[in-house]
């Protein structure tokens, strides 16, 4: 009994989607009125021989994407919409998602709409730098710049002490 009524309330369920077809997937599911949720992150680019830097846009989960629908109503349709694969199931019953699942992962959505991943930075942190002109140099964590995906560090170094600022995703904590 507890089947059938789950089956009759909307509910969130994982989306297979085909590769890279995420977001015909998703457009696709809007147009038939189904509530999404494509988790993206912003992937940084860095470019070692001009030095420039780029974000693109990636799912937080490659070939998965979240669904709100009423299952006896819509498993059908969402089956046979262009860019999914399948409803990820147990045995052959889909699986509904718990809503606090969804909650968290939304919850770390910055304003843009992309998840922010990685360490929070807390001034004084020991960080190191991964990429760029200062790779595998090591420094202090100061603070956030006015750019949200820029902080400030302060070099540090044997002959000299410098403050510089970096993309937030170039450093990790050391």
């Amino acid at each position: 009994m507890k089947s059938l009524l789950a089956a009759d309330c909307p509910c969130w369920y994982a989306i297979h989607t085909r590769p890279r077809q995420e977001n015909r997937a998703d457009s696709n599911l809007r147009a038939w009125n189904v509530e999404t949720f494509f988790p993206r992150v912003q992937d940084l680019r860095y470019d070692k021989v001009t030095g420039t830097r780029s974000y693109r846009p990636k799912p937080l989960f490659p070939n998965y994407l979240f669904a709100r629908f009423v299952l006896n109503n819509h498993l059908q349709k969402i089956r046979y919409t262009r860019g999914v694969h399948s409803v990820v199931c147990i045995g052959d019953t889909p699986t509904a998602i718990d809503d606090r699942v969804i909650e968290i992962i939304a919850a770390q959505c910055c304003g843009e709409g992309f998840v922010k991943i990685g360490d929070d930075l807390k001034p004084g942190a020991k960080v190191l730098i991964q990429a760029g002109p200062f790779k595998g140099l090591t420094g202090i964590f100061e603070r956030e710049t006015k750019d949200t995906d820029r902080i400030r560090i302060l070099l540090d170094s044997a002959c000299f002490q410098a403050h510089v600022e970096l993309d937030r995703q170039l450093v990790k904590l050391a």
